[in-house]
């Protein structure tokens, strides 16, 4: 018989377990959703978690493009939303996965910027920032609506468009900051974007569109929905909003609009 060797110091404090290990759901029981992100983008994540009821798992990726945000340069997402889908939880299963960029679905198209998220992420239910917005506008049965962006003039005109001809909104109003960088739409002050909404209000919307995840639109949503007393969509509202509804969870969330109050 062969001796054993000599066990070190080190080796001689290592304890045996003596009961099996013991599991639960975990934190994410209820629902995992993914969110691929611009590279610049510096609030969808602290807004999704903010949002996030208990039970629900947020995670993130961030996808390839210039820092310019232009229709152009968004259009350049499509060639990594798969591998970027991807590499969220690429070892277990998402619920949902949304491309978190308003502007950049209209750039990429919805139906392309879906189909490229579920090549990297097979069983989610695939959606995006857009689809959330007209999804919300339409469950909030309003079809008249007021638009703000901090983009561009030119990306301005692109996504008012879209929701005109594409999905078929009638907008009463409109208007851009005219900002072409992530760095300066998210230190757009809060009481700004209050007043600069209500400024687009009029009295044909029945509702009215913040447009743009990089604005701190998600801090004035009640403020500005007693002011100008309608309803009022924003675009980190609307993207956690629709991913729970994808995902089953229709739980309440106060603090953030008639949409999360009564949808």
């Amino acid at each position: 018989m062969l001796d054993q060797p000599e066990k070190t110091p080190l080796q001689q404090r290592k304890l045996e377990v003596q009961t099996p290990v013991r599991f639960d759901a975990g934190r994410n029981a209820r629902a995992k959703i993914g969110f691929v992100l611009l590279p610049n983008d510096q609030l969808v994540e602290e807004d999704m978690v903010r949002m996030a009821p208990p039970g629900i798992g947020v995670y993130f990726s961030r996808a390839r493009m210039p820092h310019e945000i232009s229709t152009a340069t968004l259009a350049q997402l499509t060639g990594s939303l798969a591998e970027t889908a991807g590499r969220i939880l690429p070892d277990d299963r998402l619920d949902v996965v949304c491309l978190a960029c308003t502007s950049g679905t209209v750039a990429v198209g919805e139906l392309r910027v879906c189909e490229e998220l579920n090549r990297g992420a097979p069983n989610a239910r695939a959606t995006s920032l857009m689809g959330s917005v007209t999804r919300a506008l339409e469950t909030l049965q309003v079809r008249r609506i007021a638009v703000g962006t901090p983009y561009a003039h030119e990306l301005t005109d692109t996504v008012v468009s879209y929701l005109q001809d594409e999905a078929g909104f009638e907008i009463t109003a409109y208007a851009g900051l005219g900002l072409d960088y992530d760095r300066d739409m998210v230190r757009v002050t809060p009481d700004y974007l209050l007043e600069f909404a209500a400024s687009l209000d009029t009295p044909e919307a029945e509702a009215l569109l913040i447009s743009c995840s990089a604005l701190r639109s998600l801090e004035i949503v009640e403020a500005l929905e007693e002011k100008i007393g309608k309803p009022v969509v924003v675009s980190n509202q609307a993207m956690m909003w629709n991913c729970l509804r994808l995902a089953g969870i229709e739980d309440p969330l106060p603090g953030y609009g008639a949409l999360f109050r009564h949808f």
